[in-house]
């Protein structure tokens, strides 16, 4: 799945996978990353399905597409979740989406979180949601 960002296209695997599950959605660490547009700047993050629950879809985007100065420290704990066992050698360069909000009425502009990126290794799909500890808008506005 090739994903753009503001250094140029990078490859995700298709399938991410939480070391938790996202906030407000227990039980689901599993999730297909569907590209929406052929130019990768839009996709559906889809749970796996679980006979015990509804299936979840959210929307994110590569936040350094929509905000060339977004370029946060990324806590060494998020880095570490991504890694995957046994942590050999660094950890690649993350992969940055942020979830967004489309919008509750007409007209309003979907916003990005970028707060709480979601950290994602390129090679092994491991992902993790990060809280960062820096002054950045919960609800980004796109476009």
């Amino acid at each position: 799945m090739t994903v753009s960002t503001a250094t140029g296209p990078r490859q995700v695997p298709a399938v991410l996978r939480f070391a938790d599950p996202l906030p407000g959605l227990p039980g689901r660490t599993e999730y297909a990353l569907d590209a929406l547009d052929d130019e990768g700047l839009l996709f559906a993050l889809r749970s796996a399905p679980d006979a015990a629950a509804p299936r979840v879809r959210l929307f994110v985007v590569s936040p350094g597409l929509f905000f060339p100065d977004y370029a946060p420290s990324i806590p060494t704990d998020a880095l570490d979740g991504v890694r995957g066992r046994p942590a050999a050698g660094p950890a690649p360069d993350p992969v940055l989406l942020s979830v967004v909000h489309p919008g509750e009425a007409d007209g309003e502009h979907p916003t990005a979180n970028l707060l709480a990126p979601l950290v994602v290794n390129p090679h092994n799909g491991r992902a993790v949601q990060t809280v960062l500890d820096e002054d950045l808008p919960l609800r980004a506005p796109l476009g």
